[in-house]
């Protein structure tokens, strides 16, 4: 057990908190930064600016699908491994992260290739404008070309978290995205690249970011390390990566299925208007503002979650998983408050025409009125993964976003045309969050308990009461 395990164990639960979580969020506030800096780059492309934007909003779905590879792999593996780790079964551990090394590398390659040749098709059939067929493909072709490192990064940074750094994982998000921030203007204005420069600079950022996580697996700090012998694939652990795995693969992935809906729905009811597609774009960074957040708060207590659930800890992991609700619960309504109060300032973040800056005021409050029930759906959820509930975590998941969203959209847009694009998510978000909470307040006190008799009763079987001598030695 190295200092940062340890501290899993037995350090002070609130500030350690702090300490897991507060790099998450900032990380995933990197993330958000990572999502809209492009956007707001292109939407300053003279004429053409809300052409680029709506393309961009078009390609996001395929940028989250990639995503969605790199969590099923990451997400799945690191928490199967720190569940090993509580067990004190490093070796296990360690052969998890390199099954998970071999899985993003192989499926890395599978759809950078998918991506490129079907480049246009695939932007066709998710509902892009005319006006910016062109702008999206470009920058999907270019971005397909550094896929691999996109999932490599993604995936790998969750084992840095895994193991108490949560640190140096923040970093690994900070310095990708310092160096987008820098390379976006050089190549999309000073270069006079366009679309194609934001594309580039996002490849070589996440490149970068790449070849600072490798390093820091080659470091004596990390108890993870690439080994050949290691890497040798076994179906019961990849099962057991992607049985786990499943859930936030499904909840990226119906995330993208969502987007995918609305911009058909819009493409349609609108005629193709390519404002209602921008305005589409802005209001979905205004959701990645209060989600990803929410999602730092549980990726960063997924290393305290796991370890201790396979130590067995109820008592830990109750005075952990309220204390970080609580956290949640706070900022989604702090956020919630002001994008409900004055929408119009993610329209004025992204230089929005007049046109689209009224869509964003009028609709972005109906949009968002459901995400205050993001702190169950997004913190708690991830930690439903680290107990290691995947089909409760994915049932919950699917219920939202398939089950309730999608048909609303369908059904609402029929009736009310566009608006019911924007009212759909509102509503499904707000009744799937009351349902979610329910079934996690319930659940996870059944859960700890379980957990702990099946501790007790594995060291009972392995240790003679008469002269308390453990068998296996």
């Amino acid at each position: 057990m190295n200092e940062s395990t340890e501290q899993l164990a037995t350090g002070k639960i609130l500030p350690l908190i702090f300490k897991l979580t507060v790099p998450a969020v900032i990380a995933q506030l990197i993330t958000f930064l990572y999502n809209i800096v492009d956007r707001m780059f292109v939407a300053k492309i003279g004429e053409s600016g809300m052409d680029a934007l709506a393309a961009l909003g078009i390609v996001l779905p395929i940028t989250l699908i990639i995503q969605a590879f790199a969590n099923l792999i990451g997400l799945g593996g690191s928490p199967r491994a720190s569940i090993k780790l509580g067990e004190d079964d490093k070796a296990e551990a360690d052969k998890i992260f390199n099954t998970s090394f071999v899985l993003l590398l192989a499926v890395g390659i599978a759809v950078s290739a998918i991506t490129y040749l079907f480049a246009r098709p695939i932007i066709i059939l998710f509902g892009c404008p005319s006006t910016a067929v062109d702008f999206a493909v470009s920058y999907l072709k270019i971005y397909s070309l550094g896929t691999v490192f996109v999932m490599l990064a993604q995936g790998l940074n969750p084992f840095i978290t895994a193991q108490g750094f949560s640190m140096t994982a923040m970093m690994s998000v900070l310095i990708g995205a310092l160096i987008n921030i820098a390379l976006d203007p050089l190549f999309i204005f000073a270069f006079d690249m366009g679309v194609k420069g934001a594309s580039l600079a996002t490849v070589i950022s996440q490149s970068i970011s790449f070849v600072w996580i490798i390093v820091f697996f080659f470091s004596k700090k990390s108890i993870f390390k690439l080994r050949f012998k290691y890497m040798k694939l076994n179906v019961r652990r990849i099962f057991a990566i992607l049985s786990l795995g499943m859930t936030p693969f499904i909840m990226t992935i119906t995330e993208c299925a969502i987007q995918i809906v609305f911009n058909i729905n819009l493409n349609v009811s609108t005629g193709g208007d390519k404002d209602y597609t921008a305005a589409l774009t802005i209001m979905l960074s205004a959701l990645q503002l209060i989600s990803l957040p929410l999602n730092g708060l549980g990726y960063g207590m997924q290393p305290f979650v796991s370890y201790n659930y396979g130590k067995g800890d109820a008592e830990r992991l109750k005075k952990g998983i309220s204390y970080v609700t609580l956290i949640a619960f706070i900022f989604a309504a702090i956020i919630w408050s002001l994008s409900m109060a004055a929408p119009q300032i993610y329209a004025r973040l992204f230089s929005a025409s007049d046109s689209v800056l009224i869509i964003v005021k009028k609709y972005t409050p109906l949009f968002l009125m459901g995400s205050i029930m993001f702190f169950v759906q997004m913190t708690l959820q991830n930690i439903n993964v680290a107990l290691g509930q995947g089909l409760c975590a994915l049932i919950l998941a699917v219920l939202r976003k398939v089950i309730i969203l999608i048909p609303l959209c369908f059904a609402l847009t029929h009736y009310m045309g566009f608006k019911g694009v924007y009212m759909s998510k509102g509503i499904a978000d707000f009744a799937a969050g009351i349902i979610t909470a329910i079934v996690i307040f319930i659940t996870f006190p059944k859960v700890f308990k379980k957990r702990a008799n099946a501790v007790m009763t594995s060291r009972s079987d392995t240790h003679d009461p008469e002269d308390g001598i453990s068998d296996a030695q």
